[in-house]
């Protein structure tokens, strides 16, 4: 199993223990998200990061391709592998009308 398989897992057994409990072959389901998850990020940060530039040093290419993956990953995770704990999507919303009442009651917005 790789890190987003582990991670995923991870997630799950604390944050929906009803769906992780219902899964019969935890391993296997897993490693197959994992995998799936991994391609994903990988095809991602190679269309963030684009092709090489002409002239660019080995340090400059690193910090493209690590910015790409990270990029990747934060939108990514949190729709396959991070995904919010039962009943919190509509908190979500809750807390965007929240902070859109408190603006308008003091003149921003």
């Amino acid at each position: 199993m790789n890190r987003y398989g582990a991670m995923m897992q991870r997630h799950w057994q604390r944050w929906l223990p009803e769906p992780y409990a219902a899964i019969s072959d935890q391993g296997t389901f897993f490693a197959v998200l994992g995998d799936l998850v991994a391609q994903q990020v990988d095809e991602l940060a190679d269309d963030l990061a684009g092709d090489d530039r002409p002239g660019e040093g080995y340090l400059a290419k690193v910090g493209r391709l690590s910015a790409a993956r990270r990029q990747a990953e934060e939108s990514i995770l949190p729709e396959l592998v991070l995904l919010a704990p039962a009943g919190e999507e509509d908190d979500d919303q809750d807390d965007e009308d929240d902070v859109a009442a408190t603006a308008q009651a003091h003149g921003r917005q």
